[in-house]
């Protein structure tokens, strides 16, 4: 199972109607945690298991499934937690 694919599995609790999840390890390289072989992810989760909450309880419902993998073998995890009538917002745009 690849690691993309374990963090999905971990956060099957949250019910998710949506979820994505994107390596991006590559932009890293050279990165010390990245030299160290963990990876940087990416993930989109929408689940109505967020309605109401805040921005701060989402990301802690997220950790909660997946926080064990942190530093190793994940080294970073950006999270985009939406309910499922908020837009998702397009972060490589951003840059």
């Amino acid at each position: 199972m690849t690691l993309a694919a374990t963090i999905e599995a971990r956060l099957a609790p949250l019910a998710p109607l949506d979820v994505e999840i994107r390596d991006d390890s590559a932009l890293h390289v050279g990165h010390a945690g990245a030299a160290g072989g963990a990876g940087h992810f990416s993930v989109t989760i929408v689940s109505e298991h967020f309605l109401g909450m805040p921005r701060l309880a989402r990301h802690r419902a997220v950790l909660d499934c997946v926080g064990d993998l942190i530093p190793y073998p994940v080294h970073a995890l950006a999270i985009q937690a939406l309910a499922p009538d908020e837009p998702r917002s397009n972060e490589r745009t951003k840059q």
